[in-house]
């Protein structure tokens, strides 16, 4: 399996876009080569603009290029692009509507060695609030290039998170990607498991563990964020006896906090689903290598194994 992550995949299609698009443009603040984004600079150096490091006004530089009829991708760590750009994103982009496709890199705890303030544990939180924003985390490389490609046609804004853990692709090819649709990736019984982004490598690792141990869980990926679907938790409310998300996101805010957003308004009579959220636990990251940080934060495979096998049988007591 190539070790590519999902920036590999989003520069792999930005250039395919461009190739295609000669109105699409992409803004970077001195991290190109690390977001992928000067990928687009094989097609067309012109169409590759380097801001500095000024995220803020990248943003209201990229609103100005979308009113000028041009398709632009800005591009940081999402640390910045969703921190420190938020009142930007929130005034330019989100309020008027306005096009603008917000690439957040380097994604979740999986900086590692730059520390906590370098690590996005609330990008997802910060962009879901806001009104009229689609937000998409691919789960690997192919499924970027899918997102990327999604976010291109979209009219409207879009957050689309993407990271620099290495997991190269493993989702199952057959299965269609479609904005604001759940994919079901294993069958199972009394026990659905939620994820999304390369984590969800993690919890296929965790299905195996499991399985062993004569647990069954189902597995289903939520590369859409907003719009959220709803209606696949609803109906599954009444199919499972626990839900549990799994996410390299603060469990404040992210998909944990969808899920129990449904499960508040459920009107299925026959709801009996209880939740365990497992994600960064409202702390913020550190210094450390992609793979200490995820084992300390309870996100390794056998952690996630060990913590639904666990939460399970206390829901039968």
């Amino acid at each position: 399996m190539t070790a590519l992550a999902t920036r590999d995949g989003f520069g792999q299609a930005l250039k395919e876009i461009a190739q295609k698009d000669k109105n699409v443009i992409a803004l970077d603040c001195d991290l190109g080569r690390s977001t992928r984004s000067f990928e687009i600079h094989e097609v067309d150096p012109k169409r590759f603009i380097e801001m500095g490091i000024a995220e803020q006004d990248m943003i209201s530089t990229g609103v100005g290029m979308v009113l000028m009829g041009k398709i632009v991708f800005v591009n940081s760590f999402a640390v910045f692009i969703t921190g420190r750009c938020f009142d930007q994103i929130r005034q330019q982009v989100s309020l008027p509507c306005c096009s603008l496709k917000i690439c957040g890199s380097s994604a979740g705890l999986t900086q590692g060695p730059d520390g906590a303030t370098h690590q996005s544990v609330i990008d997802v939180s910060l962009m879901r609030s806001l009104p009229n924003m689609t937000v998409l985390s691919p789960a690997d490389p192919r499924q970027a290039e899918e997102a990327t490609w999604a976010a291109y046609r979209i009219q409207g804004p879009v957050y689309l998170r993407l990271s620099r853990f290495t997991t190269g692709d493993y989702l199952p090819r057959n299965i269609e990607f479609e904005v604001g649709k759940a994919q079901k990736l294993v069958a199972g019984r009394k026990v659905a498991i939620f994820s999304y982004g390369p984590i969800l490598k993690n919890v296929l690792d965790a299905i195996e563990i499991l399985r062993k141990n004569r647990f069954f869980p189902a597995v289903y990926n939520f590369h859409t964020i907003k719009p959220f679907d709803h209606d696949i938790v609803e109906k599954l409310s009444s199919e499972f006896d626990l839900f549990v998300t799994v996410e390299e996101h603060s469990i404040i805010g992210g998909l944990g906090s969808c899920v129990a957003e449904v499960l508040a308004q459920c009107k299925t009579p026959a709801t009996r689903a209880r939740l365990l959220r497992v994600g960064i636990q409202d702390t913020f990251g550190e210094s450390g290598t992609a793979e200490e940080l995820l084992a300390k934060h309870g996100l390794d495979s056998q952690s996630i194994a060990e913590r639904i096998a666990n939460c399970f049988c206390e829901t039968q007591e």
